[in-house]
């Protein structure tokens, strides 16, 4: 009998379009769920005959609770080496081999500038108008040149956003709670004396922070009150570190110019989510991650971990070390 694999929040149908799946046929069935699952319940009873569950991101948590509920599953693939909603503790206590895949920083870097280019030269509001029969020219370009971007973070990400900057002719200043004016140099921005400076003295500021209990949070009404009025806040991070209530309530009220949003309090959005329909938003549907190149990444190294597992040396496993290997049946 062949195991059974779900490949769960395909949402473009197109995860059997990447990686070999054709090499596990004989002893692999491979299942594309393309629709969210939210609820614990409903999630427990959609994946109950799954041996092998591939996951997107963070998307979908898998806290004990869960896992003991899946008597079947022996093998979760994550995509990344990291992953913060899987219970590690709980998937070695049911036997449950937790594996990862490689996954570039490129994708996310270039969306951030999609987002902050988007947003400076309103390029949605100028495109409609144009297919729509509007005004000919209705806004006015905010510059780049000159301008200062401050960062939010400076690891990998950030560090490649900042070179961007620079080369647009940027000023680039950085901040978090660990960032060295050593670090800072490397990339060619200056270090902020504070976040409160940070935020107070950019035109455009961009999240690149890792969520942990240090930054969830950490931009909430007090904070996006220091922005300037004529500045624009990008956050292709996590959704949680910048308080979602709060970043409505400056756009609704016009004192940001305007934001860039890449991540949610809820994914996939619902339908009448307010982050839909908010003024001064440019907002995309957590496309960061989502590039040809990941794509054939996340789901070539998946196919990988599972011939690797079904060998009985499983590859990329998480977390570094795991060592328990629950048998087939």
């Amino acid at each position: 009998m062949r195991l059974r694999c779900a490949v769960i929040d395909d949402f473009q149908g197109v995860g059997g379009e990447f990686g070999d799946w054709a090499s596990l046929a004989d002893r692999v069935e491979v299942v594309s769920l393309r629709e969210h699952v939210a609820d614990e319940d409903e999630l427990a009873a959609v994946l109950a005959d799954f041996d092998i569950v591939v996951t997107l991101r963070e998307r979908v948590a898998f806290p004990g609770s869960l896992l003991g509920r899946l008597p079947r599953l022996r093998l979760l693939i994550a995509s990344g080496m990291r992953n913060s909603v899987i219970d590690y503790a709980a998937a070695e206590t049911h036997g449950i081999t937790v594996c990862g895949t490689e996954s570039s920083s490129a994708p996310p870097v270039e969306l951030t500038w999609a987002l902050l280019l988007g947003l400076a030269r309103g390029l949605v509001q100028e495109s409609t108008a144009l297919r729509d029969g509007g005004p000919w020219q209705s806004t006015v370009g905010a510059d780049l040149h000159g301008r200062r971007l401050g960062l939010l973070g400076l690891g990998k990400i950030g560090g490649k956003v900042a070179q961007v900057g620079l080369a647009f002719g940027m000023h680039v200043s950085a901040w978090s709670q660990n960032l060295t004016e050593e670090r800072a140099e490397e990339v060619g921005a200056a270090l902020a004396p504070s976040k409160e400076e940070l935020l107070a003295t950019s035109d455009f500021v961009s999240v690149h922070l890792a969520l942990g209990d240090r930054t969830r949070g950490l931009l909430g009404a007090a904070e996006l009150a220091l922005l300037k009025p004529t500045a624009y806040l990008v956050n292709t991070s996590r959704a949680a570190i910048v308080d979602q209530d709060a970043l409505l309530a400056a756009l609704h009220e016009g004192r940001i110019a305007g934001a860039g949003v890449d991540v949610f309090d809820i994914e996939p959005l619902p339908a009448g989510h307010p982050m839909r329909t908010a003024p001064r938003l440019l907002a995309t549907p957590h496309l960061g991650y989502v590039s040809y190149a990941n794509y054939t990444t996340y789901y070539g190294q998946a196919v990988e971990n599972i011939r690797g597992f079904l060998a009985g040396a499983p590859v990329r496993r998480l977390p570094q070390g795991a060592s328990r290997l629950r048998p087939l049946e």
